[in-house]
């Protein structure tokens, strides 16, 4: 079976987005209180009291400006948790915000950036092997060149997969 890698934002981009975002905002971090926010650089849950900040990402325009691929109107930017500042990144786990029982849409673009459908998913018990399975099924199609995983409560952005 064929492995699949949950992608954190790149770090590079992190720089740039801990400066402006992709919304042209500057970033406004703050002390996390209760904890428990998806963070996008690390593929973590964040802890109280960590500074983290809400900026937004265009997942797939960054994505198109690496291949010279076309999105045009499904170019779509929305907000993501980050660390305010540099951290460590992933420290392990398959598939990161996988609960049993939440919700994840697994959304699939073709080699110009253009949706090709996609997949409800209803995470069970068994999260890893549920999301192999609709990963596979995703890159059965040849037209596929990634997908993106995405909460279905908030519509965010969690995190790319890339063709193996």
């Amino acid at each position: 079976m064929t492995t699949y890698t949950a992608r954190p934002v790149e770090p590079a981009v992190l720089k740039e987005l801990r400066e402006t975002d992709d919304a042209g905002r500057p970033l406004a971090p703050f002390t996390d209180d209760e904890g428990d926010a998806p963070l996008r650089c690390c593929l973590r849950r964040s802890a109280a009291g960590e500074r983290i900040a809400l900026v937004s990402y265009a997942p797939l325009r960054r994505w198109a400006a690496e291949t010279g691929a076309r999105p045009g109107a499904y170019d779509e930017q929305g907000p993501v948790f980050v660390h305010a500042t540099e951290c460590a990144g992933p420290d392990g786990g398959r598939y990161p915000f996988a609960r049993p029982g939440v919700l994840r849409t697994v959304r699939r673009y073709s080699a110009d950036g253009h949706i090709l459908g996609g997949r409800l998913l209803e995470v069970p018990d068994t999260a890893d092997a549920a999301l192999d399975e609709a990963f596979a099924e995703a890159f059965a199609d040849p037209a596929v060149a990634l997908v993106h995983v995405r909460a279905v409560e908030y519509g965010c952005f969690l995190y790319e997969v890339r063709r193996p």
